[in-house]
């Protein structure tokens, strides 16, 4: 028997935003047509019925929108794929709120310096968009390359970012 997953949809800056969840993990947040849409899960699976965890992160995302760095830990994440593709995940939790790193660079932390564009596919088969923020992820030249929610989406939300940090910097002296 297939696991029951709770779903909502919400509005966002950036269009509606499909959050997906079983009873205990948050399996995706998905923006409208996006890349790599679903990670397994077919609208079939979906029951328009919401719990705590689907909850939660509609929290989570309305403070982000607000100019809020929400804590990542509040949330129990479990997005589905490889063993690698998990390491690049969890890597990119690490990215500072408003700070962007290299592929390069998360390959470098991975040990494996060579392994760039295998961190490319990584970041763009994210299923958890802006939570797990792949947006955050730039060419080594510091090019916006790739992603799956599209390059203008990717420069909005370093923009608001950068602008939020500048406005809580601002307001913190």
């Amino acid at each position: 028997m297939t696991p029951q997953l709770f779903n909502t949809t919400i509005a966002s800056p950036l269009g509606p935003l499909l959050i997906v969840a079983n009873e205990q993990k948050l399996l995706g947040v998905w923006m409208d047509r996006q890349k790599h849409f679903g990670r397994g899960i077919t609208f079939n699976d979906l029951t328009n019925k919401t719990n705590t965890i689907t909850h939660k992160t509609q929290i989570w995302i309305k403070a982000y929108f607000a100019g809020q760095n929400p804590d990542l830990k509040t949330l129990p994440l479990a997005p589905a794929g490889t063993t690698f593709q998990q390491q690049v995940w969890q890597i990119l939790t690490q990215i500072p709120y408003g700070q962007t790193w290299t592929y390069r660079q998360i390959a470098q932390k991975l040990g494996k310096y060579q392994y760039s564009q295998a961190v490319g596919q990584a970041v763009g088969h994210n299923p958890i968009a802006i939570i797990i923020p792949c947006h955050r992820v730039i060419s080594s030249q510091g090019r916006l390359t790739g992603y799956a929610g599209g390059l203008e989406r990717k420069k909005w939300l370093l923009d608001h970012e950068q602008k939020t940090k500048l406005i809580l910097s601002i307001s913190n002296n």
